[in-house]
């Protein structure tokens, strides 16, 4: 019997491409996307089941149809996608919850893949130049995403423990970026003039949309278990993406991020998130030696290649364009 996969979270981008995307992979048989809310974007040949993780229907799904590996994408980044924060954390965090209690029960799962952030090593001054898998946050996130995240992964060890039969795959990934993804950091470099923390200038790792869905495939056909960081080669500063994105920035004092929030939305000037205030002050960094070694994973692009693509203007992606093709 081919392999059956399953994915969380199709009706957002990132999940119903995976789905389109090992929809039509050779060494895989079947591909079941679920979700509560229908796709809007095509999702290939896999077949839709509208269904909820929060409720026990889905380990009636993953029984019923065999489902050999589960691909659980269905964490959001932002309360805006879940219509607030409550349901965000109720759908991040209570849904992984149900969804590891089907699967715990589900006898023919033999691999589970899990969509993490990086966001769970949070951003200090204390943090090293470069975290590893072994390595934790210096100061666990306590709030949003990143916090949501952090007890995600705190369930996936539980299952991982309970079940030892089954492959478990954690993949932390850096800010996934594409032209048509919404997230806290397309928001921010989306402003017409960047609140920059004052004396401050964080380093960070992306991911462009297109390594981050062959990342997945990569992760869901290997049998590769433990966390994986998935992230570009290089590194960027706040001031060095603001320059790229053409983009005048103007510097606040750290402790004013509510008030440059509150601000920013009485003027229409952007969606500015004042939890993203110690990543634009100390920022992260992730080690991808595993990612490489390991899982055999190498991104077509860099952070500087893919931050360009996405958040530069259009003629300076030409010129970026035409430089390489000359070089």
């Amino acid at each position: 019997m081919g392999k059956v996969v399953l994915i969380t979270g199709v009706s957002r981008l990132v999940g119903g491409m995976t789905a389109q995307r090992l929809s039509l992979d050779p060494d895989i048989d079947r591909v079941i996307a679920v979700d509560a809310v229908p796709p809007t974007h095509s999702i290939g040949n896999a077949q839709f089941v509208r269904a909820d993780i929060r409720n026990p229907m889905i380990g009636r799904i993953i029984a019923h149809e065999k489902v050999d590996t589960v691909l659980h994408l269905g964490v959001i980044m932002t309360p805006r996608q879940a219509g607030g924060r409550t349901s965000q954390k109720d759908i991040n965090v209570i849904g992984t919850m149900q969804l590891l209690a089907a699967c715990q029960r589900a006898e023919s799962l033999q691999r589970l893949v899990v969509k993490s952030s990086s966001a769970v090593y949070g951003s200090s001054p204390g943090d090293p130049a470069m975290f590893t898998e072994e390595m934790q946050a210096r100061h666990t996130p306590v709030g949003g995403f990143g916090k949501d995240s952090a007890e995600v992964e705190n369930y996936v060890r539980g299952f991982a423990r309970r079940r030892p039969d089954v492959q478990v795959c954690t993949l932390r990934m850096a800010n996934v970026i594409d032209r048509s993804l919404r997230t806290p950091l397309a928001d921010y470099f989306s402003m017409p003039v960047l609140p920059v923390p004052l004396g401050f200038d964080g380093r960070f790792q992306v991911l462009h949309l297109e390594d981050a869905l062959e990342a997945l495939r990569t992760a869901a056909l290997s049998s590769l278990g433990g966390t994986i960081n998935v992230a570009a080669d290089g590194i960027l500063t706040v001031r060095q993406a603001a320059r790229i994105a053409r983009k005048p920035f103007v510097p606040v004092l750290p402790f004013t991020a509510a008030a440059v929030q509150q601000v920013g939305a009485r003027l229409g000037l952007g969606q500015f998130d004042a939890n993203q205030m110690p990543f634009l002050c100390f920022g992260r960094g992730m080690d991808t030696t595993r990612m490489r070694t390991d899982l055999g994973f190498e991104p077509a692009m860099t952070t500087r290649e893919a931050f360009t693509d996405v958040f530069a203007p259009a003629a300076r992606r030409a010129a970026v364009a035409m430089g390489a093709q000359r070089g």
